[in-house]
């Protein structure tokens, strides 16, 4: 059974950071690329950053290209996205799941609440 659960959320002054970590289950986390995505009131669920299984490939959205950084310790079934440079339209629930360019998303674990204000 999918199993995601997403921890490090809270709020910051913009300019401060920030760092989410995704734990999954093995099965999971095993040969897939992760990503971690946002929602924001009134919007759609958009992908934010990717990382493929050896962690060699990596995506970023243009609206945190140079700020985020997302990281992966496989030993440990854990993803990592390291925000610096917060801003207010980085305010959202931040969620974790497999790649979904790459295959069909997961059950969506609760996800951690970000909040960044100016």
């Amino acid at each position: 059974q999918a199993q995601l659960v997403e921890s490090g959320g809270g709020w910051v002054q913009a300019g401060g950071a920030l760092r989410l970590s995704c734990a999954a289950s093995r099965r999971t986390f095993s040969s897939n690329a992760m990503g971690w995505y946002r929602q924001a009131p009134g919007k759609a669920r958009e992908l934010v950053a990717a990382i493929s299984w050896s962690g060699g490939n990596t995506y970023y959205a243009d609206s945190v290209k140079g700020r985020f950084t997302i990281s992966r310790d496989n030993a440990k079934n854990t993803v990592y996205l390291q925000m610096n440079s917060l801003k207010p339209e980085d305010t959202a629930i931040y969620y974790c799941n497999v790649d979904r360019r790459v295959v069909t998303p997961l059950i969506w674990g609760q996800g951690t609440q970000v909040t960044v204000s100016s």
